[in-house]
């Protein structure tokens, strides 16, 4: 009988406590996208938050940057199963775009410049869980990371992040966005593998 020693095969490595299951650990950043690129410049760029009562206030990005903007270091996690270690971002956190608004709101449909759309609680995008992202990795958001400007919830997979964002919609009740349309998990959360609709 032929024995294998371990070296033959190599050292078996240890899952990383970091990595949710399912999920490979990706070095590089892949892009997705539903569509084309959009090409959005900063002097055309706006942020439109909605208030349960329909009323608007509107962001330009002079007026974003002179929020108290925020350095995050964090892990994404896509649903196409690769995970990103230690992405290095700059925005604004949720709650300080917001302002006053959303009283009496629980959910918050969240809309990007290429009609894309995804939903999500209210609770999970402020408290520091969530920012308006502007720079990754020390430089300008590239459009095709969703430049000039996305959303990051890290602590849910990445379509939640919505890329190319122009609005903010604060509801009373939950609305499906585009992929929770189509039969993915309403909130998506990558250490409980909510991919889709029953997980």
């Amino acid at each position: 009988m032929a024995v294998v020693t371990r070296g033959f095969h190599g050292r078996r490595r240890e899952p990383d406590p970091r990595i949710p299951p399912g999920q490979y650990l990706e070095t590089d950043f892949p892009v997705l996208a539903i569509g084309p690129t959009p090409r959005v410049s900063t002097d055309d760029w706006t942020l439109t938050v909605t208030d349960v009562d329909g009323s608007r206030s509107t962001l330009d990005w002079r007026g974003l940057r002179a929020l108290p903007a925020e350095d995050v270091e964090t892990d994404l996690h896509c649903v196409t199963t690769w995970s990103k270690l230690d992405t290095r971002w700059r925005g604004v956190p949720v709650g300080a775009v917001l302002g006053d608004a959303g009283a009496g709101a629980h959910h918050v449909l969240a809309h990007s410049a290429d009609g894309y759309t995804t939903n999500l609680p209210l609770a999970d995008l402020v408290d520091g869980r969530a920012w308006v992202a502007f720079e990754y990795d020390g430089r300008p958001l590239e459009p095709w990371h969703g430049g000039p400007v996305r959303l990051l919830v890290p602590h849910l997979y990445l379509w939640k992040s919505a890329k190319w964002l122009t609005g903010l919609e604060l509801l009373r009740e939950d609305s499906p966005g585009f992929w929770e349309r189509l039969g993915y998990h309403s909130y998506g959360d990558p250490w409980r593998e909510q991919r889709y609709v029953g997980d």
